[in-house]
C-alpha cells in the first residue's frame, strides 16, 4: 500500500479535475514507458517513497496483461522499458489503500491507463478505446461493453479541462485542437461482487481509467 499522505483519499479527489489523482503514462516514440501519478491538470507529481511504493505492484504491458515488463523507480515516476511498438497500458489495484465511509461501505480503487491510439482495441476492463486507429472518436467500455451517456474528461496540453460525455453507444468525440499530449480520463463505480483485500469484502470498486495521446 502506498504511504498515509495517500491512504485517506477517496472517490472525490481520484477523477480528474479540481484536486485530483490520476495514474496516467507517457511515452515519446518508442522510449521507455512512464507511469506517473497525481493530478496532471496542476501539474502535481507525487514523488519519492510514494513512487517507490508503487513500483512492485504496478503492471506494464502491451496487448498481453501476463507479459509485463519490469518496473523501475525514479524520483517523480515509475519507468518501464518496452521493445514492443504500440498501445502500451498499465494497470495497479494497490494505489490506494481501500477507504470506509459513512455507512461503513467499503470501497477499492483499480486504477488503469493506457498511452497510444492506434489500436481499436480494448485489453483492460475499463478502457477508452479508439474508434479507429488515430481518431479523435473514443468508445468507452466496462469489460467490452460500451458505457452510455457518461462523463469523460480531457485535458489538453495546455492543461485545460474539458467535461465531455458519451453517446448512447459509448462513444465520445474529443476535440484536439492544437500540438502536445492529451489526456482522457474517466471513472466508474460498480458493486464489490465479492472482491476482496486483506480478507476484507469490498462494497463497491471503482474503476479509473486513463489514456493519453501526443499529436505531432
Amino acid at each position: 500500500m502506498l504511504k498515509n499522505a495517500l491512504l485517506c483519499l477517496g472517490l472525490s479527489t481520484v477523477a480528474l479535475g479540481a484536486s485530483a489523482h490520476e495514474l496516467w503514462l507517457e511515452r515519446d516514440a518508442n522510449g521507455p514507458v512512464r507511469v506517473y501519478l497525481g493530478e496532471p491538470d496542476e501539474g502535481v507529481l507525487e514523488t519519492g517513497e510514494t513512487i517507490t511504493a508503487l513500483a512492485p505492484t504496478t503492471q506494464v504491458f502491451t496487448g498481453d496483461r501476463s507479459a509485463t515488463a519490469k518496473v523501475v523507480a525514479r524520483e517523480d515516476h515509475l519507468e518501464a522499458a518496452v521493445s514492443e511498438r504500440g498501445d502500451v497500458r498499465s494497470y495497479n489495484g494497490d494505489v490506494w489503500k481501500p477507504w470506509k465511509d459513512e455507512q461503513g461501505r467499503y470501497t477499492a480503487a483499480l486504477m488503469q491507463a493506457r498511452a497510444g491510439r492506434t489500436e481499436s482495441r480494448a485489453v483492460l476492463d475499463y478502457e477508452l478505446v479508439p474508434v479507429t486507429a488515430n481518431s479523435n472518436r473514443f468508445t468507452l467500455l466496462f469489460k467490452g461493453q460500451p458505457v452510455a451517456a457518461h462523463e469523460v474528461t480531457l485535458l489538453d496540453p495546455n492543461r485545460q479541462v474539458l467535461k465531455l460525455k458519451t453517446d448512447g453507444q459509448g462513444i465520445v468525440d474529443v476535440p484536439v485542437k492544437g500540438k502536445g499530449r492529451f489526456i482522457l480520463a474517466s471513472g466508474y463505480q460498480t458493486p464489490g461482487n465479492g472482491y476482496e483485500v486483506a480478507g476484507q469484502k469490498m462494497d463497491t470498486l471503482y474503476y479509473g481509467t486513463t489514456t493519453s495521446f501526443v499529436v505531432d
